[in-house]
């Protein structure tokens, strides 16, 4: 009973569901295994109640259009709630299943998200996971439409429609080689760094949002290389192509080795990146989806501790 999927809703809303993620009725069907007759005479039914057209027939395939989006938000509402329900009656049987979509920034990919999956997986090796990887600023719209059960982002805007669960602070500071000119200092402004040349993030990266009022007060004008990944600016700082802007998240084996080294900004008593785990406000969340959230608050809070300070953080 409990590996069946639990379906307290009218078939029309699960029917809906499929065929948006698939964009056709035919492979909606095939995947419900159902006739494509009856995916379809559902869909007619449910646009006859809404009294409006919920997908674009197109040549490459089916698209929701404004209503669509409408009940897509509802429908994906209902769903979460039905596996939350889903996993406190799992509960109650003693067996942890379920499953977790995390939407999580680039660097907190590397090292931090993976360690608390594997120790997720010796704990609830029933519990499947998702996770996809995109930039801090499209985080709270993923998990705000229920694309993801929580978002583990950097420097996200508390307040409006999601909750933080946890947060740790990082210091912010210059990625660089050994052997660069700077090296030997112990912190660094960013105004020194922009006369060797800086890797700027672009703007859906939370860094970026932090370091532009550096960069217009010291080199408005400077030629920059822009980035929308962590991971293409650490491979550019090794190359000695400019100094790229992070936390010490998802450098770690970077730093470890010697190949790169993170020295703090120096500007406004140093500048500090929260962490934070999030998910939608006021939803109550599975079990599963607890205790993964759980799992990186401990991450986080393992990795603040190993934070050298510089200065006392300036709210």
């Amino acid at each position: 009973m409990l590996n069946r999927k639990l379906r307290i809703h009218a078939p029309a809303i699960y029917y809906f569901d499929m065929v948006r993620r698939c964009h056709s009725i035919r492979e909606a069907a095939r995947r419900l295994n159902v006739a494509s007759s009856a995916v379809n005479r559902q869909i007619l039914k449910l646009e006859d109640e809404m009294g409006a057209t919920l997908f674009d027939r197109l040549p490459g395939g089916l698209r929701v259009t404004a209503a669509g989006e409408i009940l897509t938000r509802h429908i994906t509402l209902l769903l979460q709630d039905v596996e939350r329900v889903r996993g406190e009656l799992d509960g109650l049987h003693g067996v942890q299943t379920g499953h977790v979509e995390i939407a999580t920034v680039e660097g907190a990919a590397v090292e931090l998200l993976p360690a608390a999956l594997k120790r997720m997986r010796e704990r609830y090796p029933k519990v499947t996971i998702g996770v996809t990887v995109q930039g801090s600023q499209s985080i709270p719209s993923a998990v705000v439409n229920g694309q993801a059960d929580l978002g583990l982002a950097f420097a996200l805007p508390r307040g409006g429609e999601i909750t933080q669960l946890c947060v740790g602070h990082f210091r912010l500071g210059a990625l660089m080689t050994p052997s660069h000119v700077l090296a030997g200092e112990s912190h660094v402004s960013y105004a020194q760094c922009c006369e060797h040349g800086v890797i700027q993030a672009k703007s859906e990266l939370s860094v970026h949002h932090l370091i532009a009022p550096l960069h217009k007060r010291a080199a408005p004008n400077k030629a920059l290389l822009h980035s929308n990944s962590m991971e293409l600016a650490r491979q550019l700082a090794r190359q000695q192509l400019g100094i790229a802007f992070q936390t010490r998240i998802g450098i770690e084996a970077d730093l470890a080795r010697g190949e790169l080294l993170h020295i703090p900004l120096s500007d406004q008593g140093g500048i500090f990146s929260d962490l934070g785990v999030y998910a939608r406000k006021d939803r109550d969340l599975p079990v599963a989806v607890q205790a993964l959230a759980h799992l990186l608050g401990e991450e986080i809070a393992l990795r603040e501790r190993d934070e050298t300070p510089l200065a006392p953080r300036i709210s």
